[in-house]
């Protein structure tokens, strides 16, 4: 059943943003709202920031996002961090070699001051990072409470009203969805036992929805998609996202297949290959991690075509996706796509692309988004998995577990709660 929300509270005070991770989405992210609020730059790709709405049914010309709905303002979001290494972000941005450094220069003070807190490393999840900047080894309990008092204290020092938490971190090794994940219970006794099949993700997730704290889960990693946590957000009244966000490759799958699949156009293949060399690549070299990955990245595709409907189109198609750490590419990372179509009486065609992409330039504003959506629907009320959010990931969490992938029909998605939560009516209905 679809939650009714309430008229968004007004977003007075300052909102905290704490970021696991502090790689190259990350400082992109942080340095590039700095830059923003300075003028140094425009938040191109942020829906939020430059994107409009339908307006109500009385006044149908196009809304800004921002005065349809009550964002929170760049100027209030203050940003908080954990990493496995202690780099400042301005030193972790330089590091990423994303932005420019004479962007980054004027806002080295603010960027050197956010240092990160120590994070949760188990080298069972992430095998290609020397951890320096971690916790001592300890129970999941433990750790749950470290990272509450991380929040606690980040919260007092900087005046926080509401908080947001992003998972930004490396992708962890493939961890299949279990019986301990699958009941809050279970997953609580799991907890609470120390069960190796507990990932460093699920209790920065967890530690969160325990402090009514919204979260999103930017990575390919199971995180707060796990059914015993969908349920404790449900259960805690918060609102929750992920997975994967959907940046380059993925990007132009879910624009184009739904176009072939409108002109009946058949696919006979689909071969994807992608080379970058930041530290999600390396992290990726390992095969384990790779896993996590690709099978968030395969599951666009067949949802979009429908090869059990559609068998004479696409119910022999091949899919392959591989994904290769080249270090001199570094965050600009390069993607090939080979389409084999078959057309008229099985005639085949071919479409090439390159695509030479920055992967968090594509990946900050959508991060952005989300950070301000979610603590939109806090406030308005909403809570569990937000399906409205699925725009912005490859493989999206949602509530009944029909996910939806066509970009378009997402879109339209994502403005019709947007136009509810302003108020307005939605095909003809009342919000």
């Amino acid at each position: 059943m679809r939650q009714k929300p309430v008229p968004p509270a007004a977003a007075a005070g300052r909102l905290g943003v704490v970021v696991v991770g502090a790689g190259s989405l990350s400082t992109s992210l942080i340095a590039g709202v700095l830059a923003v609020r300075r003028g140094l730059g425009k938040p191109i790709g942020a829906l939020t920031q430059l994107g409009y709405v339908a307006g109500p049914h009385e006044r149908p010309a196009p809304v800004p996002v921002a005065r349809a709905v009550p964002l929170s303002s760049l100027d209030d979001l203050v940003f908080g961090v954990w990493d496995i290494l202690p780099d400042s972000v301005y030193r972790a941005a330089v590091k990423a070699r994303v932005l420019d450094e004479r962007l980054l220069e004027p806002l080295r003070e603010e960027l050197d001051s956010i240092r990160p807190w120590r994070g949760i490393f188990d080298p069972r999840y992430v095998h290609r990072i020397e951890a320096t900047h971690c916790r001592s080894r300890q129970g999941h309990l433990a750790n749950v409470a470290e990272i509450e008092k991380d929040i606690a204290s980040f919260r007092k020092s900087a005046g926080i009203a509401r908080l947001v938490l992003l998972n930004a971190a490396s992708t962890e090794t493939y961890q299949p969805v279990e019986d301990i994940h699958s009941d809050l219970k279970l997953f609580e006794r799991a907890l609470a036992a120390d069960d190796a099949r507990i990932s460093p993700a699920m209790l920065y997730s967890y530690a969160a929805l325990r402090q009514r704290i919204p979260v999103v889960n930017c990575t390919p990693s199971h995180a707060v998609d796990i059914p015993a946590l969908v349920q404790m957000a449900e259960e805690m009244k918060v609102p929750v996202a992920g997975r994967d966000l959907k940046t380059g490759q993925t990007l132009l799958k879910t624009i184009l297949a739904p176009g072939f699949k409108a002109r009946a156009l058949g696919v006979a293949g689909w071969y994807s290959t992608n080379i970058l060399g930041n530290r999600d690549g390396e992290v990726l070299d390992d095969p384990q991690c790779l896993k996590s990955k690709e099978e968030s990245k395969m599951a666009a595709l067949k949802a979009i075509l429908d090869p059990e409907l559609y068998p004479d189109l696409y119910g022999d198609l091949v899919h392959r996706v591989r994904i290769d750490y080249y270090p001199p590419r570094g965050d600009n990372k390069e993607a090939w796509d080979n389409i084999d179509l078959v057309g008229w009486l099985g005639y085949p065609m071919q479409i090439k692309i390159n695509f030479l992409c920055r992967d968090s330039i594509l990946a900050a504003p959508l991060a952005l988004d989300l950070v301000l959506l979610a603590d939109l629907a806090a406030r308005a009320g909403l809570r569990g998995a937000q399906d409205w959010l699925s725009l912005y990931f490859k493989n999206p969490t949602v509530r009944n577990g029909r996910q939806i992938h066509e970009l378009f029909a997402q879109r339209q998605m994502w403005e019709n709660e947007i136009r509810r939560l302003a108020g307005w009516t939605v095909n003809g209905r009342q919000a």
